[in-house]
């Protein structure tokens, strides 16, 4: 790379910085040329500028969060990642939905190993009937109750009256992921659509919740598509923006896919930071595999919030690696009490 491209290289990335920290914007154009900064210099610099927005509107405070697959397996959708469909033939162990004092006792151990928040996840299309869903709303309530986390949920398509009952349990935050860009979302599920996710989404964000939703990168989209879903999100406003990597899963269709490069999976993070700079960027699955030794690097490159513990279907790493992390980066791990943020 020469010097006269480093130069116009750096100060695309330092215009977009100052235009942002000011209060403004990047532009789909823009976005998709950070995408092009390639070089490893480039990487570098794109970095420590995305440092400076997570500084500027995260602060230094990195946030913890865990989940539970509550319900496994036997899902009737074909999302091509997904080891838990029915329609694919993988290791995974399908279990019906956990009772509230199981879910109650993962909130407890996530509890210990410093999470802030507590996702309770389940597969298939949606709630299934009226038991599961007094089932779920008594979980939230008892977590609520039991322990200092704040509940979250990922249940699927929801119809109005199921928001509502979770809301009036206490559910102040709902996840449901875009996965891809509005184009390309047919060619990784074709048993819904994106249109249902995200009437999904405003119904959660109608009811008064926040809505954490995001995608997965590494299913042969472009870098295009990737800023397509960075402004679909902002567009709608979400609070939180989890960025997940394929970890391909054996017998699904993307079971043989190539995992992302480190550095690709560092630029795409500081693209998310850029679009969405004042909403939480949290990296979540596939992080070990694609990042590896990288790992620390993510909140370099903009992320102010992960996934601690286990995933869904694979196991992840202790959380204690992860604090230790966090601490020799001089952050500090949040501590939150409904909303409010505290520094440990």
């Amino acid at each position: 790379m020469n010097r006269e491209s480093r130069c116009q290289s750096y100060e695309f990335v330092r215009v977009l910085t100052d235009r942002i920290i000011s209060g403004g914007r990047i532009s789909p154009e823009e976005a998709e040329r950070i995408m092009r900064l390639h070089a490893h210099e480039e990487v570098i610099m794109l970095i420590c500028h995305a440092t400076v927005l997570r500084n500027q509107f995260k602060g230094k405070g990195i946030e913890l969060c865990a989940i539970v697959n509550a319900k496994s397996g036997h899902c009737t959708e074909d999302c091509i990642f997904c080891g838990q469909s029915a329609r694919y033939s993988t290791e995974i162990k399908p279990h019906p939905l956990l009772s509230a004092e199981e879910l109650v006792s993962k909130a407890k151990e996530a509890e210990s190993s410093g999470a802030s928040r507590f996702g309770i996840v389940t597969s298939g299309r949606g709630i299934l009937s009226r038991r599961e869903l007094e089932s779920l709303c008594e979980s939230v309530q008892r977590i609520r109750a039991e322990t200092s986390l704040i509940p979250c949920a990922s249940l699927g398509i929801l119809a109005d009256e199921d928001v509502r009952c979770l809301g009036d349990a206490g559910l102040t935050r709902y996840h449901h992921n875009l996965e891809t860009a509005e184009g390309y979302f047919p060619l990784i599920c074709t048993t819904h659509s994106y249109q249902e996710r995200f009437r999904t989404i405003r119904a959660a964000k109608k009811a008064g919740m926040e809505v954490c939703a995001g995608g997965i990168f590494g299913l042969g989209e472009t870098p295009r598509q990737r800023v397509e879903l960075a402004c679909a999100l902002r567009e709608l406003e979400v609070e939180s923006v989890p960025l997940n990597f394929l970890n391909p899963v054996r017998g699904t269709p993307a079971g043989g896919y190539a995992i992302l490069p480190p550095l690709e999976i560092l630029t795409t993070i500081a693209l998310f930071r850029f679009v969405l700079p004042a909403q939480d960027i949290r990296v979540c699955g596939g992080r070990e595999t694609g990042l590896r030794t990288l790992q620390p690097l993510m909140y370099l490159a903009g992320a102010n919030a992960t996934m601690a513990g286990s995933y869904l279907t694979t196991g992840g790493r202790n959380p204690a690696v992860d604090l230790q992390e966090i601490r020799d980066l001089a952050l500090e791990v949040l501590t939150l009490r409904d909303g409010a943020r505290t520094g440990s």
